[in-house]
């Protein structure tokens, strides 16, 4: 028997500590594999070699900057993202999910896409307004500074007033850069995101009873419930299924864009293969390093009724 349960409120400092501690370490691995790309190119290009000192200090910079600059950054998004939640879902209701034992049967389409795309949208719309405001704001600068520089330039030159710049042209740039960052793009992400997290939930509920859920293990805490456990192999297997599914649509979407249907079916095939494998590892490694982390630093702490 399903049993609905609705995600109330997520813990911030558990969520943010595991989910930093985990893009770190994907951050590590993801260095040390750009280092050793680019040690392999050095050794095997003739004349490359010659910039050896400058690749090991530049592969020492990454393996150490990478790392620290993800795990900061996701202090930051992590919380906001948990303390959005938290805010939102009193008011839009949590993400609910279908229970059945530990196994994930079931995502109810409209709570999930709902508060997700809300969210995405807000941190869309604060990312917006600092893009747009600051770009806005050189915009703007350039446009007070082009009529000075054209006047000198015509004190110069002998240039008549009629001919010169005015810098209209940078400031209807301004507006619409600012309009574009603040308003639109978070009305076009909200959209985009809602589709796509959708699309996510209708794929699961149908694909899960032929290949088995999402697992995920609880023990009581304190007010709460303590994501102990994430079974890897079901977490790799159904999400990555589900995004495979999502990438043939998204490569038959885009072929057929081209209006070449051999290619739309090339497209379908290779996004369906390589969104899976490319899910299927990051979501292996996700689970592998979280079970890891959670004896020692705590696990994911939610509100569930």
């Amino acid at each position: 028997m399903v049993d609905i349960k609705e995600i109330k409120h997520i813990r911030a400092a558990p969520f943010t500590l595991m989910t930093s501690s985990i893009h770190a370490i994907l951050a590590f691995i993801a260095a040390i594999l750009v280092i050793l790309f680019f040690g392999t190119i050095a050794a095997l290009i003739p004349g490359v070699s010659m910039f050896a000192g400058f690749i090991t200090v530049l592969g020492l910079s990454i393996i150490i900057l990478w790392p620290l600059t993800s795990f900061f950054f996701n202090i930051v998004y992590a919380f906001i993202l948990a303390l959005l939640y938290n805010l939102l879902a009193p008011r839009l209701g949590g993400i609910k999910l279908g229970m059945e034992g530990e196994v994930v049967k079931s995502i109810p389409v409209m709570s999930f896409a709902i508060i997700l795309s809300v969210i995405v949208a807000i941190l869309t719309f604060l990312t917006g307004l600092y893009i747009g405001l600051a770009g806005s704001s050189v915009l703007s600068l350039v446009s007070g500074v082009i009529p000075v520089a054209a006047n000198l330039a015509a004190d110069a030159t002998n240039v008549t007033n009629a001919t010169l710049p005015t810098g209209g042209m940078m400031a209807a740039i301004s507006g619409i850069w600012a309009l574009f960052w603040i308003i639109i793009m978070p009305i076009a992400m909200f959209i985009l995101t809602f589709i796509a997290y959708a699309l996510f939930a209708v794929f699961y509920n149908i694909i899960i009873p032929k290949v088995g859920g999402l697992k995920l293990i609880f023990a009581e805490a304190a007010n709460g419930f303590e994501l102990t456990n994430i079974p890897v192999v079901p977490a790799a297997l159904s999400i990555s299924m589900v995004m495979a599914v999502l990438g043939a649509i998204y490569g038959l979407v885009m072929g057929i864009m081209t209006g070449d249907v051999v290619l739309a079916i090339i497209w379908l095939i290779s996004y369906a293969i390589s969104w899976f494998v490319m899910y299927f590892i990051m979501i292996a490694l996700a689970t592998v390093f979280y079970n890891f982390l959670q004896p020692r630093i705590g696990g994911i702490k939610l509100v569930l009724e």
